[in-house]
């Protein structure tokens, strides 16, 4: 099974900047190459999910139905463009809350794996492609092999200080899926 697991901010769509949000429809700004990216994987019969930690509805700066909205334009932007997300995952909890679905943790992806009825012994023959450390930290404790991408929030300055390095770097999901496909697990 062919299986990307990505996060959304700053891989998907620009990043809002430190301590901001996504929280209207209008400031939903995809990155260049992500429909020819996910459009390529889809093809290549990736199965794609997305997991986001979205806390800024657990803080009360937007609702869940802001963000439903908001999953509603990139979900059928993308699908318009000829890719298909299978499903997206987000923790809207709080990092004080301490939830398994809160990346660095991987309920999240447990809860992919078990919609297709697989196990987590399944993860090693995917990717998680992010733009943080606590990306990484999920992809790596899920077992995946992970790809940093430069078009967010991190780069490889702030990478020096992370307990776990990525398996890949790109400059953007498009370059990732290059590697996907290069080194796709099959």
């Amino acid at each position: 099974m062919k299986l990307v697991f990505l996060d959304r901010d700053g891989v998907i769509n620009q990043f809002p900047g430190n301590g901001n949000y996504v929280t209207k429809v209008k400031d939903f700004h995809f990155l260049p190459g992500v429909f020819e990216a996910l459009k390529g994987l889809t093809e290549q019969g990736f199965k794609i999910f997305v997991v986001s930690n979205q806390a800024g509805v657990g803080k009360g700066i937007y609702s869940r139905e802001k963000l439903k909205q908001i999953t509603h334009k990139m979900l059928t932007e993308i699908q318009r463009r000829g890719g298909k997300i299978q499903k997206v995952f987000y923790c809207t909890h709080r990092s004080d809350q301490g939830c398994d679905c809160r990346k660095p943790g991987i309920g999240s992806v447990r809860r992919a794996l078990g919609l297709m009825n697989k196990k987590i012994h399944l993860a090693k023959k995917a990717f998680f492609v992010g733009d943080t450390e606590s990306d990484i930290l999920a992809g790596h404790n899920a077992g995946c092999k992970t790809i940093f991408v430069l078009s967010g929030r991190e780069d490889r300055r702030n990478m020096r200080a992370w307990d776990v390095r990525p398996d890949y770097i790109a400059e953007d999901l498009l370059k990732a899926t290059e590697i996907i496909k290069q080194n796709g697990l099959i």
